[in-house]
């Protein structure tokens, strides 16, 4: 199979028929093309036999404009080319669709919410690599067939009729968009079909994760005593092991809904709990009287209770870090970076959305109390977790991830901790996004797409 990256430009029907394609002479003899021959061309699921066209110094590939429609190519795309011999298959691509929450064309500077500049720069960044993005939502899957409405860029957001993509990227934000039977259905369907590869099928729960890696031996020593909190006995029983512990929702992200229940000298129980405003602050006499608080929200949300670590602190404020593992362009768990998190003021949690901030793993870890030989291998042994934690929630979990952010914990004395897996980790939470500037997170994600697509 010989690859190649070129530009496809458009021409008018009136010079091109729909079945025909026109190729430069010496990209012919590149990937071994018969011409004049019948060839099957691909693009996603869109296939179609064409005959392709002997074009004398040229170094790009012509289609008409009613092929064009069919593909959603614009008038001009720059797209990596792959011809096999033995099935007589023109295969351009990858293509590569997102999909998303949310759309509003009546705002089309924030199409999709909050990362509309995330998608302006992967399409950038596709079109530098060779490869096709749009964007769809849920809706566009209601009797969706072999096209979807989507979304691309081409000088301002555009609505298009496509083919299915080689690969999809799941970004829905919440679960109940990712459980209507129309999303699962569509996954299933274009799978089996046209062996579309879907990545970040699902989103992780906090004790589904704990539960799967706890049975792995080389994961046992990153993780702390956790179990799903199913009452009094299990509270009472980690309460009288650790001076802290922390009940966090079993679906929450940002911060939200987290208790920090802690024993006082007294012999009583103080309650922290994240609000938009800070900490607030609680006090009771007895475990059983703190326990009559929190009962009512269990009958509402799902906690996992966690053995509480004395992280590490810059001027008494908990430190953590945020890894995120992507798979490259071979397949491998790769660690793209790690940043350090710094709670903010009057807050327990380091997430930015509660006033967290952001530095290198080398300034924190600098300014913090650790000991000499911890702060020297950090660089090393923080990576090391990342990679390790990502390798075994693929082997223990059910699913297609193709990046992870994992939030790793240093204590006091240097050893390393996970504290969270998410599945769906932010595009816009550890780097300032600019229009010209392409993340390595980014291209190595494009990598991965490539990667599965064969191209």
């Amino acid at each position: 199979m010989s690859k190649l990256k070129i530009p496809v430009h458009t021409v008018h029907s009136g010079i091109l028929q729909e079945n025909a394609v026109m190729l430069g002479d010496r990209l012919i003899k590149k990937l071994k093309i018969p011409a004049h021959g019948p060839v099957h061309l691909a693009f996603g699921s869109f296939r179609q036999e064409v005959t392709v066209i002997p074009a004398p110094k040229s170094d790009s590939l012509r289609v008409s404009e009613g092929l064009a429609r069919k593909t959603g190519w614009r008038a001009r795309n720059v797209l990596n080319v792959s011809y096999i011999a033995g099935s007589r298959l023109l295969r351009l691509g990858p293509m590569i669709g997102v999909l998303v929450s949310r759309e509003n064309p009546e705002h089309p500077e924030r199409l999709f919410g909050p990362i509309t500049l995330f998608c302006r720069e992967l399409t950038n960044a596709c079109r530098a690599q060779g490869a096709f993005v749009y964007f769809f939502t849920p809706e566009a899957l209601e009797g969706a067939g072999s096209t979807i409405s989507g979304w691309v860029y081409d000088e301002g957001w555009k609505r298009s009729k496509l083919p299915i993509a080689d690969v999809i990227n799941n970004r829905l934000t919440t679960r109940k968009a990712e459980n209507k039977p129309s999303v699962q259905h569509f996954l299933a369907e274009v799978k089996s079909r046209y062996g579309t590869h879907f990545f970040n099928e699902k989103f992780l729960d906090k004790t589904e994760v704990f539960e799967a890696l706890r049975h792995d031996p080389t994961l046992q020593r990153y993780l702390p005593e956790s179990h799903s909190f199913s009452g009094f006995a299990i509270l009472k029983k980690m309460c009288g092991h650790y001076p802290v512990v922390f009940l966090k929702p079993v679906r929450g992200s940002l911060g939200k809904g987290i208790l920090r229940i802690s024993r006082e000298e007294s012999g009583g129980y103080r309650l922290l709990s994240t609000t938009p405003l800070g900490t607030r602050k609680q006090n009771y006499p007895s475990l059983a009287k703190l326990y009559q608080a929190i009962a009512p929200k269990m009958k509402t949300t799902r906690f996992q209770i966690q053995q509480g670590l004395p992280l590490m602190e810059i001027g008494r404020r908990p430190v953590d870090f945020r890894a995120l593992v992507q798979k490259n362009g071979a397949g491998k768990w790769h660690v793209t970076s790690i940043v350090a998190r710094t709670a903010g003021n009057n807050h327990f949690v380091s997430n930015l959305a509660r006033g967290g901030s952001l530095s290198t793993v080398r300034e924190a870890v600098g300014k913090s109390t650790i000991p000499p030989g911890a702060k020297e291998s950090a660089n090393l042994q923080l990576p090391r977790a990342a990679l390790a934690i990502a390798k075994g929630v693929e082997a223990h979990i059910p699913a297609h991830f193709g990046e992870l952010g994992i939030d790793l914990g240093m204590d006091q004395s240097g050893r390393i901790w996970l504290l969270e897996v998410n599945s769906k980790p932010s595009k816009n939470d550890n780097t300032p996004l600019h229009e010209t500037k392409i993340r390595p997170s980014v291209k190595q994600m494009i990598q991965y797409c490539r990667y599965l697509a064969g191209l």
